[in-house]
């Protein structure tokens, strides 16, 4: 074993769990650090807590008196707490979170100074952001962009620092960050949703998005995955050859988590509780090494914001129990990757989850109501839908080892199959009050109340409907849920949109009465989505040739799966919905897609750099000593040396022949990467990477691997996979 994975391993195995002080509840942790209700209760004035309610709520402004109240109030809560900075948060899109401390202190002369935070500090901030990706929205050396307070998202405090959820826009008004458009997506669907729902329920005022994320991470140990060039910079590994054990045996999923593993769990938990995200679910995952955290449903923007802010805090908290954690969704080739299930589903301020199904016939026409128009906007915007979770990683993931494929496709379950069929059996027109009493009591009446378990699951589907929710697996375990979240809100809220101008059409032009009309429109819909809906085998061949037969899109990659993004029907998609304008769209293609050729440019120059500069000097370095093992049996038994070195020189021979490919696809590979970098436009550019420079890397790693298992342990240079995916 080389010097270095000796000193390595041994330093992993010294490693103890961190002890974890958990005395204290954690319901009187909850929140602890977050300026919530119950703060702002202690805190702020009535008119100030009136305020800022009627914002959240109703999404009302907050004028310029009641925000100098609520920053003074924030500011004394902050400063109680022993914290001296403060910063606006924002999510750029980089894929990570930004801030800009700023301290409450003020120098007010004379020597004196105070502790200074008022409303034009919490409501706008002007950060130098000119480095920040704009997608040509603006110049370089343009550096002005906005942050502006985001009163739907408590303030909270993290690492002595109070911290304010904000929107970041550009000197001209853009969106440059991923909250911008949620919020306006968010908006979409409760003002679409909120007009159906009066169908039903005239009380009904606001529709509220849940989502719920499901975040799967790998724990390596710190000092091991710091022996790796390939992991610390780009999350995965390039090269290395499976192990002997690996996920076969299935013995790591939601088995006894390890006590170093557990530890840090514990701890992450704990921090959690104070920032008030509610962590409530862990386990062991698939892979060895890997594992999964899952909240409580919250409201879809402050579930993007904490997502967004858990990462960051496992990360810390993990340097801390000497973990370093991997969101990649492939670190490692041959067992599972991760991902970040999103369920999503419509809560009404009444109480009702409209995708649950209720006890009477009327509560079920609301279900299948909005269960299939959410159906019907799946399948009008399916390659949108693959678009918004392409990237660079996922598509290392996507379709193998528990992930779905790049198809989409939703899995309902038999018995809502069956319940779609009957209804679109109906005959078209006005219905016979037979035809009513058996639609209603038959088989809208024929959904249970509980669907939790009606069905068996199908891991293979990327967008399935869970019981009470639709849970979109197909979302990468590093990406932003705000992309997916925006795509599916905005989606939905089009296509609830276009059905209520239906509905009341039906009503107003035909005669027709309400429930009526909705069954005429529904039962059409079903007619016209039955090729998104797909039970069966996402991996199988045969699902790829049905699914071309029935004309939905199998974009492999993320070069093809981001041109959805930019066609006219997303364009004006996200204009008519006022989400986002064509400027903010075409600049988000243009970030998605030099953020994918950075990434496998970045990819290529360190397997370069690992192939030639680790594996093939050490390989030189073996085969060297077995020349002199081969030279000292030709000294021993003369010319009839070859029969006692007939392993040896096939070693030797094996051994050229691995240098000579590693370094032939090496040079292939850096002269593609040149071609590909003389290209001017992005899009063109990314294809030759995605065509030309990626598919050497797996020539590479091949050679790599062969030599692996062929070059003495203990001089390999690199970290092996049985000691990355089972040293604890």
């Amino acid at each position: 074993m080389s010097t270095l994975r000796f000193h390595a391993i041994k330093k992993s195995l010294a490693s103890k769990p961190v002890p974890v002080d958990e005395t204290e509840r954690r319901s009187d942790m909850f929140g602890r650090n977050v300026f919530n209700e119950s703060s702002m209760r202690q805190y702020l004035t009535k008119d100030a807590f009136n305020g800022v309610m009627d914002a959240i709520k109703f999404g009302k402004k907050i004028d310029r008196n009641i925000a100098d109240q609520v920053a003074a109030s924030m500011k004394d809560w902050a400063l109680s707490k022993g914290v001296t900075h403060y910063t606006h948060w924002f999510q750029p899109l980089t894929g990570g979170t930004a801030e800009k401390h700023d301290a409450f202190f003020e120098t007010v002369g004379d020597g004196m100074a105070i502790e200074k935070f008022g409303g034009t500090q919490l409501v706008q901030q002007e950060p130098d952001a000119s480095s920040f990706p704009s997608g040509g929205i603006r110049n370089t050396f343009e550096a002005r962009g906005y942050t502006a307070w985001d009163p739907t998202s408590p303030a909270f405090i993290y690492r002595t620092t109070l911290c304010i959820p904000t929107i970041f826009v550009a000197y001209t008004g853009e969106a440059l960050d991923h909250k911008t458009p949620l919020l306006k997506a968010l908006h979409a669907v409760d003002k679409a949703a909120t007009a159906v729902c009066k169908y039903f329920d005239k009380n009904v005022k606001k529709v509220s998005t849940s989502l719920g994320w499901e975040q799967e991470y790998f724990l390596i140990d710190k000092t091991l995955a710091a022996s790796r060039p390939d992991i610390t910079l780009t999350g995965r590994t390039l090269l290395g050859h499976s192990s002997a054990k690996g996920q076969q045996l299935d013995d790591h999923y939601f088995g006894s988590i390890p006590s170093r593993a557990l530890n840090y769990m514990r701890d992450l938990e704990m921090e959690c509780m104070l920032l008030g995200i509610p962590a409530k679910t862990r386990h062991n995952e698939v892979a060895p090494n890997q594992f999964e955290l899952a909240p409580i449903f919250e409201e879809a923007n402050l579930a993007v914001d904490h997502n967004s802010l858990l990462m960051d805090i496992m990360s810390r908290v993990a340097s801390r129990h000497h973990f370093k954690v991997l969101f990649h969704e492939k670190p490692f080739a041959g067992v599972n990757g991760s991902g970040k299930h999103n369920n999503w589903s419509l809560l009404t301020d009444t109480g009702v989850n409209l995708l649950a199904p209720g006890k009477t016939p009327t509560s079920n026409l609301q279900f299948l109501t909005f269960f299939i128009n959410t159906i019907k906007a799946v399948n009008k915007h399916e390659e949108l839908l693959r678009a918004t979770i392409a990237s660079a990683s996922n598509d290392h993931r996507l379709g193998a080892n528990e992930a779905p494929p790049a198809i989409m496709s939703i899995f309902i379950g038999q018995q809502l199959t069956k319940v779609l069929d009957e209804l679109e059996g109906v005959t078209k027109g006005k219905l016979s009050p037979q035809e009513k009493t058996e639609l209603k009591l038959n088989v809208v009446g024929k959904i249970p109340d509980v669907l939790l378990d009606n069905t068996d699951r199908n891991r293979t589907s990327p967008f399935a409907f869970t019981g009470n929710k639709f849970e979109f697996r197909a979302v990468g375990s590093t990406a932003n849920c705000g992309d997916p979240m925006t795509v599916l809100n905005t989606i939905v809220a089009k296509q609830l949109k276009d059905f209520k101008i239906e509905v009341d059409t039906l009503i107003d032009e035909k005669g027709l009465k309400k429930d009526e009309a909705i069954f005429n429109v529904l039962r059409e819909y079903i007619k016209t989505s039955k090729r998104i809906l797909f039970e069966g085998n996402g991996y199988g061949e045969a699902w790829e040739k049905e699914a071309e037969k029935r004309g939905l899109s199998n974009n492999k990659n993320t070069p093809q799966a981001l041109k959805a993004k930019i066609s006219q029907k997303s364009i004006a998609l996200f204009e008519e919905m006022e989400v986002m304008s064509k400027i903010e769209t075409e600049a988000r293609y243009e970030i998605e897609i030099e953020a994918y050729i950075k990434h496998i440019q970045i990819e290529g120059r360190i397997l370069g750099d690992i192939a030639r500069n680790h594996i093939v000097p050490i390989a030189v370095q073996y085969q060297n000593t077995l020349i002199k093992n081969v030279a000292g049996l030709k000294d021993i038994f003369g010319e009839n040396y070859k029969a006692f070195a007939k392993e040896q020189i096939n070693l030797i021979e094996q051994i050229s022949n691995h240098i000579e490919s590693i370094n032939g696809n090496v040079t292939k590979m850096i002269n593609e990467r040149k071609k590909a970098n003389a290209i001017e436009e992005a899009e063109i550019k990314a294809h030759a990477y995605c065509y030309n420079v990626k598919p050497l890397f797996e020539a590479i790693r091949y050679h790599c691997d062969k030599l692996e298992m062929l070059v003495d342990d203990e001089i390999w240079p690199l970290t092996k996979y049985r000691e990355l995916l089972f040293t604890r």
